[in-house]
């Protein structure tokens, strides 16, 4: 007689199973939200030394530069100099001694409420608005939000996105150029290098508390399980790719916040666009936006639903369009 029971309650709890399934695949369907690239007036056009407004190019035409250096920036006004500092010594350095070597820097201020953007234009005065120029966006769009749209208005054959903080020391490009250069078939020239933090997982969990490890290794599943396999690191903010693979993926890319980097991979995986890592140097440096628990369970939401919107047809990979 006790058999019984005990069957009811594993078809009730199998049947409470089914519902929560349902109702989060809904939510996830129902609550997708299609990205508006659309730019805002203010967003097509940059400020060059003198104060002139020019308007700025599309990713769709011709790259007329070797590079393109995309710095996302949030209330950046104290970390944004030293990593400049150390970009232009690099970048000014090369280019001494390789005159071939063009490249230019876009600095996306991703509606800051500090002075983020009369810091960027430092370096627009210093260097010349052909170098380096500024992307004030109306509003804050999130980090994958901003780094699109740098994107969107680069002009090099090749696209670096540098996180402002300079956790990663900016000598190390070399180390994702050599590694994008390793990738032997580049389907339609689409590649992309992940610069990697994974080398350093030991050290790093020596480190943290207890609960933060769970919370990375718990993030690492989630990737794995539902978006992206084969690369160890997928946050690292120092990525390159090729002019090709950015127009492709970021054509498609939904998520704005935190989580954009596990789609941007994804999608390439989707395009079978060649994907690479290789290890960088990199520090924590203080003043991250990131709020251990609050931004793990957010990115953890993200990570389930990129799945199912892609599952469901709420969201589907794009063709390159037109954004301006």
């Amino acid at each position: 007689m006790m058999d019984f029971p005990l069957y009811d309650l594993m078809q009730y709890s199998l049947i409470l199973a089914l519902i929560v399934l349902l109702l989060v695949v809904v939510v996830a369907h129902v609550s997708a939200n299609v990205v508006d690239q659309t730019r805002h007036e203010k967003e097509k056009h940059f400020l060059t030394a003198d104060g002139k407004k020019e308007s700025f190019p599309s990713l769709m035409d011709p790259p007329s530069l070797e590079l393109s250096v995309v710095v996302p920036s949030y209330n950046e006004e104290l970390r944004l100099p030293v990593m400049m500092d150390e970009a232009m010594e690099y970048l000014e350095k090369r280019q001494k001694e390789n005159p071939s070597f063009t490249y230019e820097v876009i600095v996306v201020d991703d509606g800051s409420k500090d002075k983020t953007t009369e810091v960027a234009m430092k370096y627009t005065k210093k260097y010349g608005a052909k170098k380096v120029r500024v992307l004030t966006l109306v509003k804050n769009r999130g980090k994958g939000g901003a780094v699109r749209m740098g994107m969107l208005s680069s002009r090099g054959r090749l696209i670096l996105m540098a996180d402002a903080d300079g956790a990663t020391k900016f000598a190390d490009i070399e180390n994702v150029e050599e590694g994008l250069e390793s990738l032997t078939e580049k389907p339609d020239n689409m590649a992309i290098c992940c610069g990697s933090r994974a080398h350093m997982e030991k050290e790093s969990v020596a480190q943290r508390s207890l609960f933060r490890t769970f919370l990375m290794y718990g993030f690492h599943f989630l990737v794995w399980f539902f978006c992206v396999r084969g690369i160890k690191d997928t946050q690292c903010g120092f990525k390159l790719f090729t002019r090709e693979a950015a127009l492709k993926t970021f054509s498609s890319l939904h998520v704005e916040r935190w989580a954009f980097d596990v789609e941007l991979l994804f999608i390439a995986q989707c395009f079978d666009i060649p994907v690479v890592e290789v290890a960088v140097n990199w520090t924590e440096i203080e003043g991250s936006k990131l709020v251990p628990f609050w931004s793990w369970l957010q990115m953890g939401r993200d990570l389930v639903f990129i799945r199912l919107r892609y599952l469901t047809g709420a969201w589907r990979l794009e063709s390159e369009r037109k954004t301006q």
